[in-house]
């Protein structure tokens, strides 16, 4: 199994109640629809504009997936929320047309208008969102009042690809961080920059647009006034947003006995403690019984080394935090066997560097579930 992280190239949030201004360095992102009535006669929303290089995803698909089965999701770590009091859904579409990061930040005095923003994709005075575009796949916001506000695609000529929209529904109390499946615009992207003939419109990468759904934008009503910000490629934290890509790469096929006691020992193999940010490792699992069962015979047992249950995943966490960096999963985090031992791949590009983590191991054996959290530590330093 295998999980790749990219990061962005360009990101920015465009605000119909300021529609030159550009905010392409701003640490946060955001996606509301406020109104401020002393502030203004009408409701306000902000849209988030995000871009990731489409040669890094080409790479991931063509060099690194290689034809196995795949998704690829959108996903940001959640700063501020409030006002989400009814259950509210958020949209991802891909942008039609170019636009430029800029330089801004929000409220910047004098403010900054050299990049994207609701009114320009470029800059101040430079081109206009294409708002009446005569694409049938796209759309935009259109109204006299709240013209702009960027271009998105919403369908397909594809009958595989019906929609090209990705959606997250958020309650009061759900979990508020950003997790939205994007993998059909990856594969209409991919097909255009490779000038694959697979019967996609040409769609070319110009990032994403993330947005509420129509009904809760601009509606003025006290109650219908969610706010969403979340970290933006230029956080000094260590939540900028991802593109992560996950695949099932697991190959089981062993000669080995497989353990079948619940009390067992996994040792983990193959770790030298320190990677550099773009190395991928092959950790190995050795694996025998807490207490083997007393026979006679003239090897040791204990270098006897056990294959776990094809049932068996591996997570990894972030040591200071202690937050799920890539959380077991059944289909993505599987771990593979041969005939010297399990092991699994981690490509550790999508980890932050300068951070400590730790490697959990999950199993089913007989029944039951096994977490093992022994302290395997390593290190991700820059390169």
């Amino acid at each position: 199994m295998a999980v790749y992280k990219l990061f962005p190239i360009q990101d920015a949030t465009i605000y119909s109640g300021y529609p030159s201004m550009n905010t392409g360095l701003d640490e946060l992102l955001e996606v509301t629809n406020e109104y401020p009535q002393m502030l203004s006669p009408s409701p306000r929303v902000a849209r988030s504009l995000i871009k990731f290089d489409q040669n890094e995803i080409d790479d991931v698909l063509d060099n690194k997936i290689l034809g196995n089965e795949w998704s690829g999701s959108l996903k940001s770590s959640v700063s501020l929320a409030q006002g989400i009091n009814f259950n509210s859904t958020l949209k991802v579409y891909p942008i039609s047309g170019s636009w430029n990061n800029g330089t801004g930040q929000y409220l910047d005095s004098p403010q900054t208008t050299n990049g994207a923003s609701w009114l320009y994709s470029d800059y101040k005075e430079g081109h206009l969102w294409e708002v009446n575009a005569s694409n049938a796949f796209v759309t935009s916001s259109y109204s006299t009042n709240n013209s702009g506000g960027g271009i998105w695609y919403t369908g397909s000529n594809n009958v595989n690809i019906t929609s090209l929209t990705g959606s997250q529904n958020f309650s009061s109390r759900s979990t508020k961080d950003l997790d939205l499946p994007v993998t059909d615009t990856i594969k209409i992207w991919h097909s255009a920059s490779k000038s694959l003939d697979l019967g996609y419109i040409r769609v070319n990468n110009d990032g994403f647009i993330i947005k509420w759904e129509d009904n809760i934008e601009f509606t003025a009503a006290n109650a219908i006034q969610p706010i969403l910000k979340f970290y933006s490629v230029d956080t000094n934290t260590i939540y900028p947003p991802t593109l992560e890509f996950k695949w099932d790469d697991s190959n089981y096929s062993t000669t080995l006995n497989e353990i079948s006691t619940t009390d067992l020992f996994i040792g983990l193999d193959s770790n030298p403690g320190i990677f550099y940010s773009e190395s991928i490792n092959r950790f190995r699992l050795n694996v025998r019984p807490e207490f083997p069962v007393r026979t006679f015979q003239t090897a040791s047992l204990y270098t006897s080394n056990f294959a776990l249950p094809e049932t068996s995943y591996y997570a990894v966490k972030d040591l200071d935090t202690n937050e799920f960096v890539i959380d077991f999963d059944t289909q993505f985090t599987k771990i593979s066997c041969d005939n010297n031992s399990n092991y699994f791949d981690v490509y550790m590009n999508g980890l932050e560097p300068e951070r400590y983590y730790k490697i959990l191991i999950k199993t089913i054996v007989n029944g039951s579930v096994i977490v093992k959290d022994e302290d395997y530590y390593f290190k991700i330093i820059n390169g």
